[in-house]
């Protein structure tokens, strides 16, 4: 399974680069770089404290029960967006 493109969207939608992704991590931005284009193995426990850095536990629940993991986070994506965009619209 590619994992690389769920990861790169959960590291950038917790606002994080590379960079501090790694140090989050304690591994090396270079390590970061490959597990966002599939030239890493991911582990389980990388998994398990990448979705946990990024507050994205749900990402993580979603592949334990074999739901595209893309579709959970462009839901998470829409759903945040409808919210702001009614939370705008109450304080106008």
């Amino acid at each position: 399974m590619q994992f690389g493109t769920v990861l790169r969207k959960m590291r950038e939608n917790a606002g994080f680069s590379q960079g501090e992704m790694a140090e989050e991590l304690h591994i090396a931005r270079s390590s970061i770089s490959k597990l966002e284009r599939d030239q890493l193995e991911l582990r389980a426990s990388d998994m398990i404290n990448w979705c946990n850095v990024t507050n994205a536990q749900e990402v993580l629940i979603a592949f334990l029960l074999g739901i595209d993991g893309v579709s959970v986070m462009q839901g998470l994506l829409e759903t945040g967006q409808i919210i702001a965009g009614t939370i705008q619209y109450l304080f106008m």
